[in-house]
């Protein structure tokens, strides 16, 4: 397994990768993974963070058949996707590759090299945009954590890696080897793909709108009491049509939007953190039923509440 890195390359981008490949290979991974970290002449480069990270091999030496190429991102992500040398041997050991992946940024690589031409992918959240910009025959949805399309996977930044690499483990060595190198990493179980980047809880409300800030705040704060749209514009002292036209134009949704994922997502912290059952945790949250609940939780994670709370859990 290749993983490619370049100057100013993200070393947590690199880590989370290689370190839960070794992980796998310590509880008995089978087959074995021979990660090897690859970047132009073989040279060291420096991360990100100011740190150095030697070369195991010259990229442009490396022959296959390959399992897994995968490119790391970070902030010289824009650089290694102009460097002809980079792109041309990325594009070179793709075809050559089993699977091709990225972390985070490294996707402006692939996408350099025309891997990703026609494909639906992610990237970490705040860069979404600017990829979808300069690659328009690239199909860029920046909410999950990662995405596979064909043999070609792509994560969202950072610690996403970890995902991605665990999902690695699981499709190539089974569940119980991910369950044991997540336990051994302290780290959730492997999130599901489709899990959102952002959630709504650290990512504040645009403090453009003092009245948009304050009835969200309300909304987090007062999940099961009556949220519709009337209610919170009373409660606002706005009509409904200004309140709808204020959401919209600060966050970018209707307030019964707001309020929904305001609701799927308080209801997923309470399904990793407690053994609360199901219609508790749908009657906290403003559900209703805990068939509601499950709707909710397929519309905006692609799965239903019992899964999720499984990927949550280490035991």
């Amino acid at each position: 397994m290749v993983v490619v890195a370049y100057e100013a390359v993200g070393l947590l981008d690199l880590a989370c990768v290689t370190s839960t490949l070794e992980e796998a290979n310590w509880q008995g991974a089978a087959p074995y993974y021979e990660v090897r970290v690859a970047t132009p002449g073989g040279h060291a480069v420096t991360c990100g963070t100011g740190l150095t990270v030697q070369a195991q091999q010259a990229l442009e030496r490396i022959t296959g058949p390959l399992d897994t190429l995968l490119v790391s991102g970070g902030i010289g992500h824009e650089d290694a996707a102009a460097n002809p040398l980079i792109v041309a041997h990325v594009r070179r050991l793709a075809r050559e590759s089993r699977r091709v992946a990225s972390v985070c940024t490294g996707a402006y690589v692939l996408a350099a090299a025309g891997l990703l031409d026609g494909r639906r992918v992610t990237t970490h959240w705040q860069q979404a945009r600017t990829l979808a910009a300069h690659f328009p025959r690239v199909t860029v949805d920046p909410a999950p954590i990662f995405i596979r399309d064909g043999n070609v996977a792509t994560s969202a930044g950072v610690t996403a890696a970890l995902d991605l690499a665990l999902a690695f483990v699981e499709e190539d060595n089974g569940a119980e080897l991910a369950r044991t190198v997540a336990r051994n990493l302290v780290t959730y179980l492997q999130r599901p793909g489709n899990q959102a980047q952002m959630s709504m809880f650290v990512s504040a409300p645009s403090p453009a709108n003092d009245l948009v800030k304050r009835t969200t705040e309300y909304i987090t704060g007062n999940l099961a009491a009556d949220l519709t749209t009337p209610a919170l514009a009373t409660a606002a002292g706005v009509s409904d049509r200004h309140l709808t036209r204020l959401f919209l134009k600060h966050l970018g949704l209707p307030p019964g939007r707001f309020v929904r994922q305001a609701r799927t997502e308080a209801a997923a912290h309470l399904l990793a953190a407690t053994s609360l059952p199901l219609a508790s945790i749908a009657a906290r949250c403003g559900f209703g039923t805990a068939e509601t609940l499950r709707q909710a939780f397929l519309g905006r994670y692609g799965i239903p509440p019992s899964r999720y709370r499984l990927t949550q859990s280490a035991g």
